[in-house]
């Protein structure tokens, strides 16, 4: 996985301003947006409201997390077990 961040501007609550994620955050961002019917620009927004101190680029990035966990945990796939699709074995000594 790559960790370069990315800037990409937004509008939020009327207010240009820029944000840098990871690409995996950025499609992560989207993904919900489709799934929800709104912008990114909305989505935005709706988290700057909830934000309660920490950087707004940190509150996104909880908010993608959180979104995913709460869908994973309703669909019942918390514990099954994914982790090693997605890293790599590690070698035990």
């Amino acid at each position: 996985m790559k960790n370069t961040l990315i800037s990409k501007n937004v509008t939020v609550n009327g207010h240009r301003t820029s944000l840098r994620l990871e690409q995996e955050n950025w499609d992560a961002l989207n993904d919900i947006c489709k799934a929800e019917g709104l912008s990114v620009h909305e989505v935005c927004s709706m988290v700057e409201i909830q934000r309660s101190g920490g950087s707004r680029t940190s509150s996104v990035r909880t908010f993608i997390l959180t979104y995913f966990r709460t869908a994973a945990a309703q669909a019942g796939e918390l514990g099954s077990g994914v982790a090693a699709t997605l890293l790599p074995r590690s070698k035990r000594a």
